[in-house]
């Protein structure tokens, strides 16, 4: 069965056939570094760090770029609010962006071009679209003529009259710009410095590039002129990716991309999770539980450096935090991977608490599959050199991921390999041997961790514990039966039913045995 993309260009289904064979060139359009990413920036990062993982799975040579946007009217406006300078808050940002990805075992790209880097490439396609007629000068500005490119609006299949302001608070109002423009679709490519910003000597006098023209150029400096896979959220369909196809086309004459993918929104409560609607979560804080799940009630909160905050420097937890509010449990990095898998990545995924205790629950059940043979291996006397995986399972893994990547499908697989371990798991414990062959454990363990690991859902060696888990660890839950027995011994039946409870609070089901035992199991 070969792999098949929803190409967003076309609007179906195709089987996936690079430019070069067993090649792969992919290019992600990164955040711009003003601020700390929040949980949807999250789920479009893994989600294209499952993709890079799953060709590269599937034998290609993979080379993924994803670029950061580090000048922008947002920093320049996060500058002067902190008085410091728009080199050091993109820098800061970046830096926080690594922290919070690594965190989520995202791989880094293999290149991050900066648009501030990308100065002389950037200017060389605006005076090549200027030479072929596609650009204008006007006061110092340089815009992009709209109705000069007859495919314009073939990705996002808007008409010219509905262009509309730019996304994410990139606006060109007609009050400011209306005067300079020849149509009040076209969009700037190169904006004159204004008092006091940064600028760029160009030959149209200072000034700075537009938002779209920079990737066009950071994909033809790292790639050429067309690519396999551009990729993004589905907010970059319009107008950056439908700009970006404008400018890159016009100027090459050839396909800027070959497949286009984009990844719905998270939402929260039906609603797009979002700085200005003051509805999100940081990464950070989901990691910590700095977080509650009222997010609907949660006030707006004063820009960084303004007061008005306990924490000056809360810039980006704010929207995600209530004074006075208890928190949320601290959500494991691999749990908040299942959150975004547990839904095809082209579905809009409702964050609530009640999605991030399944996704915990889930993390347990699979972590547990995980630490299976590195708890158990020595017991069941493996062979360490031994190879080789469930062929079925395997089949049924790539059918699903072969399908426009279905991870929910992908993931009911290592689902089912997951909780076999486990059953084996509390049989070994209880009953000293494993109802099922040591050989065959063996396999589905090794293709458990094989496939676990497509989806960079990986567990430590050290992770047999509360904190790594996400849940008691064996030894701790064969503590607490132990105590609940003594209490049902000593007639405290008020307290063996308090250690059920807590015990069915983590997830532990008891099932008291006739001989007087009490067998487990994780739910």
């Amino acid at each position: 069965m070969p792999l098949t993309l929803y190409n967003s260009l076309t609007r179906r289904e195709s089987p996936f056939e690079p430019l070069e064979p067993g090649k792969v060139r992919m290019y992600c359009c990164g955040v711009t570094v003003y601020d700390y990413c929040h949980v949807g920036h999250a789920r479009a990062y893994i989600v294209w760090d499952m993709v890079r993982r799953y060709l590269m799975w599937r034998g290609y040579s993979v080379r993924y770029v994803q670029n950061f946007t580090d000048i922008d009217d947002k920093i320049l406006n996060r500058a002067r609010e902190t008085n410091s300078t728009m080199e050091a808050v993109a820098e800061r940002f970046i830096d926080e962006y690594f922290a919070d990805t690594d965190k989520l075992n995202i791989l880094r790209a293999d290149e991050y071009p900066r648009a501030t880097h990308s100065m002389d490439g950037i200017k060389r396609l605006i005076h090549e679209l200027e030479n072929k007629g596609f650009a204008y000068a006007s006061s110092g500005d340089v815009y992009y003529s709209v109705k000069k490119f007859s495919d314009y609006g073939k990705l996002s299949g808007r008409k010219l009259e509905e262009m509309e302001a730019g996304a994410s608070g990139r606006l060109e109002t007609a009050e400011i710009e209306g005067q300079k423009k020849q149509d009040s679709s076209d969009f700037a490519l190169w904006k004159s410095a204004k008092p006091g910003e940064p600028f760029w000597d160009s030959s149209w006098g200072k000034g700075r590039p537009g938002w779209h023209i920079e990737c066009s150029a950071m994909v033809r400096d790292c790639f050429g002129e067309t690519i396999d896979i551009h990729c993004g959220g589905s907010d970059l369909i319009f107008p950056h990716h439908e700009n970006e196809i404008a400018q890159s086309e016009a100027a090459t004459g050839k396909s800027l991309a070959n497949y286009w993918m984009h990844n719905a929104f998270v939402t929260v409560n039906g609603k797009k999770m979002s700085k200005s609607l003051h509805n999100f979560i940081t990464i950070r804080d989901l990691l910590e539980g700095n977080w509650s799940g009222d997010l609907e009630s949660d006030p707006p909160q004063p820009p960084l450096g303004k007061g008005g905050s306990k924490n000056e420097d809360s810039l980006g937890k704010g929207g995600s935090k209530k004074e006075g509010s208890e928190k949320s449990k601290a959500v494991e990095p691999m749990a908040v991977r299942l959150f975004v898998f547990m839904a095809h990545y082209r579905s809009q995924i409702d964050f609530t608490e009640e999605a991030i205790a399944s996704a915990r629950n889930g993390w347990n059940t699979i972590a547990e599959g995980l630490l299976f043979g590195l708890r158990y291996a020595d017991k069941l006397s493996w062979d360490v050199e031994k190879t080789g995986q469930d062929t079925d399972a395997v089949q049924q893994f790539q059918a699903a991921m072969d399908n426009d990547f279905n991870t929910p499908a992908a993931l009911a697989v290592l689902f089912e390999l997951a909780k076999e371990l486990g059953k084996e798991s509390n049989i070994l414990v209880h009953q000293g041997k494993t109802e099922t062959s040591p050989e065959l454990l063996q396999l589905h363990w090794l293709t458990l961790v094989s496939l676990a690991g497509v989806l960079g859902l990986e567990v430590q060696p050290e992770a047999d514990s509360v904190d790594a888990v996400g849940g008691l660890s064996d030894g701790e839950i064969e503590v607490m039966i132990q105590r609940r027995k003594d209490a049902r011994i000593a007639r405290d039946f008020a307290e063996g039913d308090r250690l059920r409870n807590e015990l069915k609070d983590n997830g532990i089901t008891l099932i008291d045995q006739k001989d007087g035992t009490t067998i487990w199991h994780r739910s």
